[in-house]
């Protein structure tokens, strides 16, 4: 691989059977299948089924650029039986969802000189300003697409997140881009916001309501006393009837 340009080296080998039989026969011998769309066959542009090998692609791979590295792909046994050599860029791989192991490739042939879809990665730097004040960051996208020559694919995109205050949201617009690049996603799109602290619901209720098993405050003014228990011993209101006397036995 050439670290300079960030371009690797690949080599395949046509696939003549195709089917889950075929599928697992390759998988067995430590490689599997694949596809090369937007090559050229006999003419017309049609998917390409190659077999391949995944550490060769994993080595072929930049390890900065990663999916995005421009693969010169030789694709031996096609079309007349010799070899073809195209440009390529990984377009996805399926995983065993157990085994955690690749068990299928899409590779995108392409033209060098013409411009690409790409998703880039994004890399959030900076404290924002809301921190201070509790605010929290919600974020909406870690990656976009750009459109531009697959040499021109940025490794990544910085979004400086330091202006942000609470309410504040950063749009895909607000996103420099290099100037040979432009955006697929659109530049509406929200990317990252920040938000007010969320109150603790269970402790406002509690400052809210009442203790369990505590008294209503007594009425205000004159009624305050008519609303009062008499205190335990105290004197009985005028006029009322004294407490008969407990007899004796």
């Amino acid at each position: 691989m050439s670290m300079e340009t960030g371009t690797g080296k690949l080599t395949v080998n046509a696939r003549t059977h195709t089917g889950k039989g075929a599928a697992r026969r390759l998988r067995a011998s430590g490689v599997v299948p694949g596809v090369v769309y937007g090559a050229t066959v006999d003419g017309t542009l049609q998917p390409l089924p190659v077999v391949v090998n995944v550490k060769a692609l994993h080595a072929a791979l930049d390890p900065v650029r990663k999916q995005n590295t421009v693969i010169e792909l030789t694709v031996e046994g096609a079309g007349d039986g010799g070899a073809r050599k195209l440009s390529a860029l990984l377009k996805e791989y399926q995983l065993d969802i157990l085994r955690r192991e690749v068990t299928h490739v899409d590779l995108l042939a392409i033209d060098p000189n013409k411009e690409v879809v790409a998703d880039v990665p994004l890399e959030f730097v900076g404290k924002h300003a809301g921190l201070i004040d509790g605010g929290l960051l919600h974020i909406v996208l870690r990656s976009v697409q750009v459109r531009c020559k697959p040499a021109a694919i940025p490794v990544k995109l910085p979004v400086d997140i330091s202006p942000l205050g609470i309410g504040d949201v950063l749009h895909v617009s607000d996103i420099p881009l290099p100037a040979e690049v432009s955006f697929v996603t659109g530049a509406a799109q929200a990317v990252i916001t920040c938000n007010a602290p969320e109150k603790d619901a269970p402790a406002a209720a509690a400052e809210a309501a009442p203790a369990e098993g505590a008294a209503a405050a007594p009425a205000a003014g004159k009624d305050a006393k008519a609303a009062a228990p008499a205190a335990k011993g105290a004197a009985p209101a005028k006029g009322a009837a004294p407490a008969a006397p407990a007899k004796k036995k």
